[in-house]
């Protein structure tokens, strides 16, 4: 065992409380309704729950439930105009993050498709 090494890898980990946080957004975007949801914000920019709801096939209540779980977890933000909430991304680093992946399946789909 190499003691230095090991505590040189351990010091660069996130502790266990930001690894719990960053699987959460992961498993929140690991299911297909909310990931459509997601790029769907990433393509329009901004998008209420009746528009959102049309674009990926979805009833208005299940989307406002899919929304209301990205919202708590700082992936997508609001904007109240009237009665109508309007969803966008909450910043660019989900962009990056989901781009990287699709890269990432593109990449070893091609290699073994």
């Amino acid at each position: 065992m190499d003691p230095a090494r090991v505590e040189a890898v351990r010091s660069r980990l996130p502790s266990p409380d930001d690894a719990e946080v960053l699987a959460q957004h992961f498993r929140l975007l690991a299911d297909p309704v909310r990931l459509r949801m997601v790029y769907s914000l990433l393509e329009a920019g901004e998008l209420c729950v009746g528009d959102l709801a049309a674009v990926v096939g979805s009833s208005e209540s299940a989307t406002s439930h899919q929304l209301r779980q990205l919202r708590l977890a700082g992936l997508v933000r609001t904007r109240k105009e009237g009665r109508t909430v309007h969803y966008r991304i909450a910043d660019t680093h989900v962009r990056l993050l989901l781009d990287v992946a699709v890269e990432h399946y593109l990449h070893e789909h091609e290699d073994h498709g």
